[in-house]
């Protein structure tokens, strides 16, 4: 009977150990925990699956490990990470087990899954704070590029491409054969890759506009789809310009399909990007400065 007693005076004691520490952590430093631990773990994977194929430049590269992505990582959890004298909730601490299980395994898309998942809890049943909610729209944006989008395209890579190639072959005058399109020089054909899909650089305008939009509180308006939809056309139309200046020759393939040509070709992206989401949100962004 002591033994018992015991064991029981010694459970409950953790039990309250453990309560005091997490009703200790305000909910959202909580979130922005598990957020930092989400992202940390997703970029990672990139960056080793991209060092398995190639040097640390190529590897970057191919991470799409960009400025847009490190600032909506930035942006997000700063606003997260706002103060607030909410504390953590029990569900809360269900979400999170599943969420570090997500994390824990050996798999690193399933880390965006798990930040996709955060997300949509907390602007469904976390959302009494506005910083809060603000910062999980940003994060679950950033998931379009880092997972939805990759997972879209292998569904759909041959429309995706064929639509691409469609618009070069337009543009050129030369014939297509599904992703594959005629040089102007009738030299040959070059393939429209899926490194040179719209798809992944469309994912990023949204994410650069979600990004800037809610971290200065822009309120979303009906003419807030235009600016989201021209910064999207915006991208499309350089990469498809792009595509079509290779198709002038072999020349012209290898010229620009070159480490400069995608530097290049990715300033000029970033610039459009951030000069139309500038101007859907010069208001609040001028309202700061």
């Amino acid at each position: 009977m002591a033994d018992a007693s015991l064991q029981e005076r010694s459970t409950a004691f953790k039990l309250r150990m453990f309560s005091a520490v997490w009703e200790a952590i305000p909910r959202n430093d909580f979130f922005a925990i598990l957020y930092i631990a989400g992202c940390a773990n997703g970029l990672l994977g990139r960056l080793i699956q991209g060092f398995q194929f190639s040097d640390w430049e190529g590897a970057l590269a191919g991470a799409d490990i960009n400025v847009i992505i490190l600032l909506a990582c930035f942006a997000g959890i700063s606003l997260v990470s706002t103060k607030s004298p909410e504390q953590v909730q029990r569900l809360d601490l269900v979400v999170a087990l599943i969420f570090l299980v997500l994390v824990a395994l050996p798999i690193f898309p399933l880390s965006w899954m798990g930040v996709t998942g955060l997300s949509l809890y907390i602007l469904l049943f976390a959302n009494t704070d506005r910083e809060r909610m603000r910062g999980a729209l940003i994060l679950l944006a950033m998931t379009a590029p880092m997972l939805w989008s990759r997972l879209l395209f292998q569904i759909f890579a041959k429309p995706i491409l064929d639509i691409d190639a469609s618009f070069v072959s337009l543009l050129l005058g030369t014939q297509r054969t599904g992703n594959m399109v005629g040089f102007l020089d009738g030299s040959g054909q070059m393939i429209v890759l899926p490194a040179c899909s719209s798809l992944a650089n469309m994912s990023l305008a949204l994410l650069c506009w979600v990004t800037i939009t809610q971290w200065v509180g822009h309120r979303w308006t009906a003419k807030d789809v235009f600016w989201a939809a021209f910064a999207c056309a915006s991208v499309i139309a350089v990469n498809v310009t792009r595509i079509s200046l290779m198709g002038f020759s072999h020349r012209h393939y290898e010229l620009i399909h070159s480490s400069w040509g995608d530097m290049i070709t990715n300033s000029i992206m970033l610039a459009l990007m951030v000069g139309v989401t500038v101007l859907g949100a010069r208001r609040e962004i001028f309202a700061r400065a």
